[in-house]
């Protein structure tokens, strides 16, 4: 009589996938704030700093549908492990070719690299994790990158107080060969068999699937883009309702425990009560929380307005990876996963300009309320079309 098989744990996933994407993140998270700066010393004008920043999100989208040949090619945590390595070859040549434009090319290549980390983490827990765990599994793969978001820019400005800014690129390089050497020494019981397939292969999978893209998917990108906005157009408030930086930054900061603190529970909400139960209630927050924010007039509104915006946000933890798996076909996970991205990450990259556009044009409160109002407009989309799951047994 052969054992039964044991059910299934999420620490099971902490040494294959969450250390290793803390750690990424807290090596990229501390370098990103450095690249103006580190391209400024370099020659460069304050706009051209700005452009070459910009070359993360470049770097990103460009890399986002091949990166699903590179997964199905070699397995997720091969692509996750090369992927830290590309990450840390690039900022190795930017850091000893002190040029401009090779600092912009490292910079492309992070972001590439990025692109291929993502979707490989994404897909080997939509292929590891069962349904019945899904959302809280997925939840703290979103934890970790808020703590990487958290902890590297900390580090960062620790490290540039005492060895100035050179060594966040140093900085950076060790953590990533930390998370290689994590990827490669860690066991995973799972038989990888290769599917390389061709490029087209994925442009064909988000035509056959292009109904899910254009609902649910529409309704996630909106997501990250109304998150995005919230990430600029907040302290471009702070500035405008005349808050010193050390207060709006603190207020913002204050916010930010609240978003933290929410992680896991998004996720016992999404796999207790369904993804609607997580996604419909985000999207109204962060709708009208857009569209009010000409009534933070002052001090204590701009708090409860950043603590409204965050606990809306908290409540959404890991709902944009968790209905990219739900939505993922079985024969054409890391395809369908790359388009599904490709179309958030444009949406991300395209809200900042947006919003900077509006602003300049119709007043920053006006650009924001244009975005709160497509946003509560997207909760349609998901009310509708997120698929509507039994529970399982572990779910009851």
């Amino acid at each position: 009589m052969s054992n039964p098989t044991p059910p299934f744990r999420i620490a099971s996933l902490v040494g294959s996938v969450f250390i290793p994407s803390t750690l990424y993140s807290i090596g990229e998270y501390a370098l990103i704030p450095v690249i103006p700066a580190s391209a400024e010393r370099l020659g460069a004008s304050i706009p051209l700093a700005g452009f070459i920043a910009g070359m993360v999100m470049f770097g990103l989208l460009l890399a986002d549908l091949p990166a699903a040949r590179l997964v199905a090619s070699i397995g997720e945590r091969k692509a996750m492990a090369w992927a830290s390595v590309s990450a840390f070859v690039a900022v190795l040549l930017g850091f000893l070719v002190q040029n401009i434009w090779v600092l912009g090319l490292a910079v492309t290549i992070v972001g590439s690299s990025s692109a291929v980390f993502y979707l490989a983490r994404h897909a080997y827990m939509t292929e590891h994790v069962p349904h019945s765990h899904r959302a809280r599994a997925l939840s703290l793969l979103g934890g970790t990158f808020r703590a990487g978001a958290f902890i590297g820019p900390l580090v960062s400005a620790g490290i540039i107080a005492l060895f100035g800014v050179p060594a966040v690129f140093v900085f950076s390089l060790v953590v990533w060969v930390a998370t290689a050497l994590s990827l490669v020494t860690t066991k995973d019981d799972r038989v990888f068999e290769p599917s390389p397939t061709p490029m087209r292969h994925t442009f064909h999978v988000a035509y056959r699937e292009r109904k899910k893209l254009a609902t649910v998917g529409v309704g996630a990108m909106m997501i990250g883009v109304l998150r995005t906005t919230r990430q600029i157009g907040l302290p471009l408030w702070a500035i405008v309702i005349g808050l010193s930086p050390d207060k709006s930054t603190f207020y913002i900061g204050i916010a930010a425990i609240i978003d933290f603190a929410l992680f896991y529970t998004s996720g016992q909400i999404m796999d207790r009560f369904g993804r609607r139960a997580s996604a419909v209630p985000t999207m109204i927050g962060l709708g009208l929380t857009h569209i009010g924010l000409f009534l933070a007039t002052n001090e204590p509104m701009f708090l409860v307005l950043a603590v409204l915006m965050s606990l809306a946000n908290g409540l959404g933890s890991g709902l944009v990876l968790t209905l990219g798996s739900d939505l993922a076909p079985a024969d054409a996970r890391s395809e369908f996963l790359a388009g599904y991205r490709l179309l958030i990450d444009t949406g991300v990259a395209a809200a900042p300009p947006v919003l900077s556009l509006m602003a300049a044009t119709i007043g920053l409160a006006a650009g924001m309320a244009s975005f709160g109002v497509l946003g509560l407009g997207s909760v349609w989309l998901m009310y509708r079309y997120i698929p509507v799951y039994a529970k399982s047994p572990a779910q009851s």
